[in-house]
């Protein structure tokens, strides 16, 4: 689990095939990482397969680069980065999975004084589980969404935000891995499942 706080930006890096995916290599600032651990690049939960000078090394299979934009990064690409949560720690953002949902699309980015606003359409499918005032996870990044419109929601990026993230360089078009709040993924199942088995 995470918390859609980011910890650091580093540099991805696609090497090579790996099966349907391929091997990837992040440079990461971290100290101490250990195979097998969990670190989420960009919103996505990789697993560490090995270690290198600076960083390490992850397996981004077929459907993560389908339903991620990890698949279709520049070479090399600045991300997000966040080691998973551990007993204790603050949950300074909101409890993220790290299984991104989609793919959203940013439709305008205007400045309101040392922060930007800015609005995203996620797919259709999807909408449904967003709330004014709750939270969503963009490219790793725990957001809490200020309005809805007919087609998306809008968010404010604060100077701290800006400086710490990737989500500095966007622009209209620019793609973000989209995860869905956990609470209000299981609320709407719940409500479905009630509905179908009220149904005659």
């Amino acid at each position: 689990m995470f918390t859609g706080i980011v910890e650091a930006t580093g540099s991805l890096a696609r090497a090579s095939s790996s099966g349907d995916g391929f091997r990837v290599t992040i440079r990461a600032p971290f100290t101490g990482l250990e195979l097998g651990e969990s670190v989420a690049v960009n919103g996505a939960c990789l697993t560490v397969s090995a270690l290198v000078e600076g960083g390490f090394e992850a397996d981004i299979s077929a459907e993560t680069a389908r339903r991620t934009t990890l698949g279709a990064l520049p070479n090399p690409a600045e991300v997000n980065l966040e080691r998973a949560v551990a007993a204790g720690d603050r949950l300074g953002g909101h409890l993220v999975s790290g299984h991104v949902d989609g793919v959203v699309r940013v439709t305008r980015v205007e400045p309101v004084g040392d922060a930007v606003l800015v609005e995203v359409r996620p797919p259709p499918a999807l909408f449904r589980y967003v709330a004014e005032k709750g939270s969503v996870t963009l490219d790793g990044v725990s957001l809490t969404v200020n309005r809805l419109s007919a087609s998306g929601f809008e968010l404010m990026l604060v100077p701290h935000t800006l400086a710490v993230t990737t989500l500095k360089q966007l622009v209209p078009g620019s793609e973000l891995n989209f995860e869905v709040d956990l609470l209000a993924r299981y609320v709407v199942r719940f409500l479905e499942a009630t509905r179908s088995e009220a149904q005659p």
